[in-house]
């Protein structure tokens, strides 16, 4: 049992950051096995790199929810469905790519800075930890993202 009563606005957002991050996890993936190009490796390694580290940092957010006595959402649907992170062309140029995943992290950052909010509002430190170390990865791939696209 939590030592934390449930904060509905925390575990709403915790949802939320679960939603976009599985999402996120899901887009670099596709792109991982779809860029084409002159950057063809670098391209395809980070999004490798990028969706091994969002397996690990969704099973550390649905545990954050358990932890507070929140189910996880028992259904694919469930689990896309509080999120803020839309389809993608898994088709799409490289550039393009690489625009749409930074597009999807910033939407993922304004997620994460609402659930760091809630979280120290409600004086929940463990999950407003979490999100704080969220958004410096999270922060980080988008420095280096936009820094692609210059």
């Amino acid at each position: 049992m939590s030592t934390h009563k449930a904060n509905p606005q925390v575990t709403e957002a915790l949802g939320a950051t679960l939603s976009d991050s599985y999402t996120l996890l899901q887009i670099a993936h596709i792109y991982h096995w779809n860029v084409v190009g002159p950057n063809f490796i670098k391209l395809h390694e980070f999004f490798e790199e990028q969706y091994t580290e969002l397996f690990t940092a969704v099973d550390d957010i649905a545990e954050r929810l358990r932890a507070l006595d929140v189910l996880a959402p028992t259904t694919l649907k469930a689990l896309r469905g509080n999120g803020t992170i839309g389809d993608i062309d898994g088709a799409a140029p490289a550039e393009k790519m690489v625009a749409g995943y930074l597009e999807a992290t910033e939407k993922l950052i304004a997620g994460l800075k609402k659930l760091r909010k809630a979280s120290g509002d409600a004086g929940d430190q463990e999950t407003e930890d979490l999100a704080i170390g969220r958004l410096a990865s999270h922060e980080k791939t988008a420095w280096m993202l936009r820094s692609l696209l210059k």
